[in-house]
């Protein structure tokens, strides 16, 4: 049976706001939709959409849940389901929002879903590597994409100066109304830069989530990861373009108690493999993650050594 013939069937025969969170789980799994871009299971990604489609809180009372839909209420659940299941398009690209750090982010294509681990850091205010009572003074994001690592580290960090760095301008588009919509226009400031290009002086906190996925993991990738921009995605063939540039030159941009916090997902072994005389530290993650590590400044002055020698 098409799919189609089955939609039909939802908004003729089903009735509540339960029934269509059902049938989407069950349409979800017969058509493998794939789940990571905010939630890890078909039910929590059912009842989002399903509560979006009716402009109501997705946190709903156990009964509200037998709440009967019109059919006007019915046909936009489907269309919005059927945009998801059939189309694979990620849940915040359809909601227009995504959430990081406990806070609420736009979102469309122009920049990947939020979704990083390094929020779990930034929550812990970068502890141990940054002392409990230190304020940094200038934190730069690096790549920034929606500007939901920077802006939170904002939210964080209430008297520091952030600069949201990308080479896109889509994306700096909606860092900017992410920005406003955060209220702090006054201290986070976006600008358009070929990685460092538009940095300037030292930073207490560069934190970077870049492209790092390599060729073989760009080729098997879900259907859902290919609405995403492939400029915030692909990285070579090893998935370390962008970042063996970014490592020739963050201890410039660092102060000397600075830390530089990077994510490179499933490259970490190629990165490992690569920059043997490096003490990455390998945080482990309570949410689910992995891939991000932390250098310190004093850490990175052996490569600045080895470029100064020749070595």
């Amino acid at each position: 049976m098409k799919f189609d013939q089955l939609a039909q069937e939802a908004i003729n025969e089903l009735s509540t706001l339960q029934d269509f969170v059902r049938w989407a789980v069950s349409r979800m799994a017969e058509h493998e939709v794939y789940h990571g871009h905010g939630t890890d299971n078909p039910w929590d990604e059912a009842l989002y959409l399903v509560a979006h489609a009716l402009n109501l809180p997705w946190q709903l009372a156990d009964n509200w849940r037998s709440s009967k839909l019109t059919r006007s209420e019915r046909e936009r659940v489907v269309d919005l389901l059927s945009q998801r299941i059939h189309e694979k398009v990620p849940t915040p690209y359809l909601t227009g929002e995504a959430w990081f750090c406990g806070k609420p982010y736009l979102v469309d294509e122009r920049v990947l879903v939020p979704r990083s681990p390094i929020g779990e850091l930034i929550q812990a205010r970068f502890s141990p590597w940054l002392p409990g009572s230190a304020e940094p003074a200038r934190i730069l994001d690096l790549c920034t994409g929606s500007g939901c690592i920077g802006i939170a580290c904002a939210h964080e960090f209430g008297n520091a100066q952030v600069e949201l760095l990308d080479i896109s301008f889509e994306s700096l588009e909606v860092a900017e109304a992410n920005i406003g919509m955060h209220g702090l226009d006054d201290r986070v400031f976006a600008l358009q830069s070929d990685l460092f290009s538009a940095a300037s002086g030292r930073y207490d906190i560069i934190v970077s989530n870049p492209p790092y996925v390599d060729a073989d993991d760009m080729a098997e990738l879900p259907k859902e990861y290919r609405h995403e921009p492939e400029l915030a995605l692909a990285a070579g063939d090893d998935g370390l373009d962008l970042v063996r540039i970014m490592l020739a030159e963050v201890r410039e941009y660092l102060t000397d108690d600075g830390i530089f916090i990077l994510e490179v997902g499933n490259s970490f072994p190629a990165l490992q493999a690569a920059y043997p005389q490096l003490a990455f530290e390998w945080p482990e993650f309570e949410h689910g993650g992995h891939g991000v590590c932390v250098l310190r400044a004093s850490d990175l002055d052996v490569l600045t050594e080895e470029l100064t020698t020749g070595a």
